[in-house]
């Protein structure tokens, strides 16, 4: 009987290096993970300096649209006096 309390103590070891093991891969499967995440995260960073650069374009571009669609309608009255001037005179 004096044997069996080391067969439990090694058994009792063996778990624990098992765990221990298996605590070590869940530990590097995170840093894994992290890294990739990191990486991600500065990719999709560069993803939002990137669209709001576009928003901002887009918005000057918007704020435009009033002023030349106002001189297209002045070139089309121009237009359309020039035309009417030329229909006199070939009268």
């Amino acid at each position: 009987m004096a044997g069996a309390p080391d067969v439990v103590n090694i058994e009792q070891i063996e778990r624990l290096a098992e765990k221990v093991k298996d605590l070590i891969g869940l530990l590097e499967d995170s840093r894994s993970e992290l890294s990739q995440t990191i990486e991600v995260n500065e990719r999709l960073q560069l993803e939002v300096k990137s669209l709001r650069a576009n928003l901002a374009n887009a918005q000057s571009t918007s704020s435009e649209v009033p002023t030349l669609l106002a001189e297209r309608e002045q070139i089309r009255e121009r237009v359309q006096d020039m035309l009417k001037q030329l229909e006199a005179v070939n009268i």
